[in-house]
């Protein structure tokens, strides 16, 4: 896979003033609402036909995204009242404060020989100014016009919520095929608008729990080789693979830290006889276990400074959720609810800590607190589970499975297909992500480089 490179040859313009950011977007956190902005999104112009078609395909594409995004409604065209040809010279912001757009986007495609030259303003329509403004040179070949759709949504997406972007990434997810019980897995990958679609293995082998490093485009994964466990580094962009390891008990495969440097797994070593976890030297290949205790220590997760680790375990009655130093001393429960806790994952922003959880036989989604605090539900289902993070710490991506389907003579039965979905840390705007086989097990990349 081609790593694509774009060119950003103009400086944004971003106007000092902190009280712009806070008073653009209006969100209210309490009971999971957030009021969107309305946004005008012109089509990008152009007066050669060659480019038309790429100013609209561009237009759509951010358009998209930021509706997904739950901040943001996009107006629709027919209530443009300034065309496209007169916007390209200068906006006439009465006409945008008729239709109530707090926010307008254009933008024109021009070509110079072999390469699209993608220039976009932002106003604010009632301050009257233009907010940001940037430009690109893309090859008029392949699908690079899309990923300028998606790093000019991340421009816009900051600029207005004061947060940082999500769009210009991929996801990464175990794909499903075949009848219950008998699945075929693969790994495939996809932009996080779903476009761009790719199976990375060809499922001769089952693979689990792919996991993105923080700072290049490179997973790990698990595979069962011979019924053992077998943990894979692959490069996406090189499309090689290379075996980290036999881990015997392992379950979920490992996390990176956050320099990429290091994983973290829970495995269980026949000497010891129980599942403990470990921390991986990626260059040397060699582990050092940092947990030594009778229960059954699983899914570790590093804390975005790197100094911390947050990991499960039944050392007590049930599953819970513990926080220890790096080096494993220090061990503190944090959860303090009912039911049994897995699968937990720090948040980008290290704020906050996201989590499976099961009681009365339901399953949740839930956020916490770094210390426990402030424990609360976002998502449930018959069976939800593998949270992820987007690298701006606002969303989670996780899969459910219904509890029964339907085969093709009509009778009902129980093992339902796995769908991905993604929300708003508020509890807000959940929605499918469309995938063309059933998926589970996402991990959400860090914004590509």
């Amino acid at each position: 896979m081609k790593k694509i490179k774009i060119l950003f040859f103009a400086i944004l313009l971003l106007f000092n003033s902190n009280s712009l950011i806070s008073e653009e977007l209006e969100i209210g956190i309490s009971q999971g609402s957030v009021k969107p902005t309305p946004i005008a999104i012109t089509e990008f112009y152009s007066n050669n036909l060659n480019a038309v078609k790429v100013g609209r395909d561009i237009s759509e594409v951010i358009s998209n995204n930021l509706e997904r995004s739950g901040l943001f409604i996009p107006l629709i065209k027919e209530s443009f009242i300034q065309n496209n040809e007169s916007l390209n010279k200068q906006p006439r912001f009465e006409d945008w404060k008729i239709i109530k757009a707090q926010h307008l986007l254009s933008g024109n495609v021009n070509i110079d020989g072999n390469d699209f030259i993608v220039k976009f303003k932002l106003f604010d329509v009632y301050a009257g100014k233009m907010i940001v403004e940037g430009g690109y040179r893309v090859g008029k070949n392949g699908n690079d016009w899309r990923r300028v759709s998606h790093i000019i949504s991340d421009e816009i997406f900051e600029r207005i919520t004061g947060e940082g972007g999500y769009f210009d990434t991929r996801i990464v997810y175990v794909a499903e095929s075949g009848p219950a019980g008998k699945k075929q897995k693969r790994l495939a990958i996809m932009d996080q608008d779903q476009a761009n679609h790719l199976f990375l293995t060809d499922g001769s082998y089952m693979v689990l729990t792919p996991r993105f490093s923080p700072t290049s485009q490179k997973i790990t994964y698990m595979s069962y080789i011979n019924n053992e466990p077998r943990v894979y580094l692959y490069d996406i962009e090189k499309g090689q693979s290379e075996i980290v390891g036999d881990f015997p008990g392992m379950t979920f495969a490992p996390r990176f830290s956050p320099d990429g440097k290091k994983i973290v797994m829970s495995y269980t070593d026949s000497s010891i006889g129980n599942s403990e976890i470990y921390v991986m030297d990626l260059m040397t290949r060699m582990d050092e276990r940092i947990t030594n205790n009778p229960g059954i220590d699983v899914s570790p997760s590093f804390s975005p400074d790197g100094k911390k680790i947050v990991f499960n375990s039944n050392r007590g009655t049930r599953q819970h959720l513990y926080v220890m130093d790096v080096n494993g001393k220090n061990v503190k429960r944090i959860s303090k609810g009912a039911g049994s806790y897995f699968t937990p994952v720090w948040s980008p922003r290290s704020d906050l800590i996201a989590f499976t959880k099961v009681e009365g036989g339901q399953f949740y989604i839930g956020v916490m607190e770094t210390d426990g605090k402030n424990e609360r539900m976002i998502s449930k289902a018959f069976h939800v589970e593998g949270p992820t993070w987007s690298p701006n710490g606002r969303y989670l991506m996780y899969y459910k499975q219904s509890q029964t389907f339907t085969d093709s003579e009509g009778n009902v039965k129980s093992g339902g297909e796995s769908r991905l979905f993604m929300i708003d840390i508020t509890g807000y705007n959940e929605r499918e992500v469309i995938t063309p086989l059933e998926g589970s097990d996402p991990a959400w990349s860090p914004l590509l480089q």
